[in-house]
């Protein structure tokens, strides 16, 4: 028996049994699918994550008085930092002191290093802006910066100007909106948005500027902001837990790690810390914060493998349980072809390949539903078409070698029957 009639006789007893296929087809289906859709889901959040960081450039850092880092389940590159510093004290007192308002301006001026310093606090979230026909859904976010955070931030102007130094001291109610707020109060013309006097949280602004759009990610959205004076969310908005945020943009990536020692240094004796002291402010790179979130979602994709790696294997079971029920099915059938001239080897290959191709079955109807199902939640992340194509290969390869698996027994099981016997099986 050549091979393409073993594989034309296998096909044609898998399709003979539709419903027992179909159900078996499903288990493995199962386990892949849970597999390449999870996976294919993380990838897409760490995208968003990477597009939600990527507001500052790769040589821009900033400095905050607590960590922001999410972890799953503890530890993390600051655990390792304060593992080297352990012959450092901490005192408690020094421990989540905010960054105030004359600490972050003592070190834009003291600041040694020539780099842009900027100066930002943040404002009210989730309020409604408004003109007199149109207002915005409550999912505004409101922060004060200086002349420096709009370019600090990655944002362009398209209509209008930048705060003058005058707007920053004067903390007086001028602002600048992100493109989303311009389009749902201006839609016929986001432009005619400039000098144009709103109403954000029930105060009058005048809008200097309207920003480009830069895209948005499902954890921030870029147009949906109202950036006005740090002084002015002090004068509005602070409270006793508020805290500033100082950015800092080098001319070139090469000088990142001699900034942020030089930003180390300035600031601690302004933060007025012993030399025996343990920093009480972190310095944060974009690049880094992502790096750092992204990898805290490996724990939930080992998790996801495990969880897959468990179901193909309930499912590798169940296919040889499959097997050997088709065996003892088509025990004459066997007995027959032995009679007519087939070998141990024609029997054996007959089921190996039955065995194979419901398992390949499986695993292409769970690689294209993971991956419709994955790239749905990667469409409300909007990070794009995301394709795991080592996956994508991974899987089908394991799929072949579970259906190998499953059916090895069974097939050498039915190569090993007399003949004689077979053909009086009742």
């Amino acid at each position: 028996m050549t091979f393409k009639d073993t594989i034309k006789l296998s096909w044609r007893n898998i399709s003979s049994n539709r419903l027992r296929t179909g159900i078996t087809v499903a288990i493995i289906a199962l386990g892949i699918c849970a597999l390449i859709w999870f996976l294919t889901s993380l990838k897409a959040a760490s995208n968003s994550l990477t597009n939600s960081f990527s507001t500052m450039g790769a040589n821009a850092f900033s400095v905050r008085y607590k960590d922001r880092n999410i972890r799953f389940g503890g530890g993390g590159q600051r655990d390792v930092e304060k593992t080297s510093k352990s012959a450092l004290k901490e005192k408690k007192s020094n421990t989540g002191k905010i960054i105030t308002y004359e600490q972050a301006k003592e070190f834009k001026e003291r600041y040694p290093f020539p780099a842009i310093v900027g100066l930002a606090i943040r404002g009210a979230g989730s309020i409604v802006v408004n003109n007199e026909k149109k207002k915005t859904n409550p999912d505004i976010n409101v922060t004060g910066g200086d002349e420096n955070y709009l370019e600090l931030n990655g944002y362009k102007i398209a209509y209008g100007r930048n705060f003058t130094p005058a707007d920053i001291e004067s903390g007086r109610n001028v602002c600048v909106i992100g493109s989303g707020v311009a389009e749902k109060l201006y839609p016929e013309n986001p432009s005619k948005a400039v000098d144009k006097v709103i109403s954000v949280d029930h105060n009058p602004y005048r809008v200097l500027a309207v920003l480009e759009d830069k895209g948005s990610s499902a954890f921030f959205n870029t147009g949906k902001v109202v950036i006005t004076s740090y002084n002015n969310i002090r004068r509005l908005y602070a409270t006793q837990t508020s805290s500033f945020v100082i950015a800092v943009m080098v001319s070139d990536i090469n000088l990142m790690d001699v900034a942020v020692g030089e930003a180390k240094g300035a600031f601690r004796p302004i933060r007025k810390l012993d030399v025996k002291e343990e920093d009480n402010f972190y310095i944060d790179k974009s690049d880094s914060i992502a790096a750092s979130l992204i990898n805290n979602l490996g724990f939930l994709e080992k998790g996801i493998i495990g969880v897959a790696l468990i179901t193909l294997l309930a499912s590798s079971i169940g296919l040889m349980n499959i097997m050997l029920v088709a065996v003892n099915e088509r025990t004459k059938e066997i007995g027959l072809i032995k009679a007519l001239g087939g070998t141990k080897k024609d029997i054996r290959n007959q089921f190996l390949w039955e065995s194979i191709l419901i398992s390949l079955l499986g695993a292409v109807v769970g690689i294209i539903v993971g991956i419709l199902l994955g790239n749905l939640i990667a469409m409300f992340l909007k990070s794009g078409l995301v394709l795991l194509w080592g996956w994508i290969i991974g899987g089908i390869v394991v799929c072949s070698l579970v259906g190998l698996a499953a059916g090895l027994y069974p097939a050498v099981k039915a190569s090993k029957l007399n003949p004689i016997d077979a053909l009086r099986y009742e």
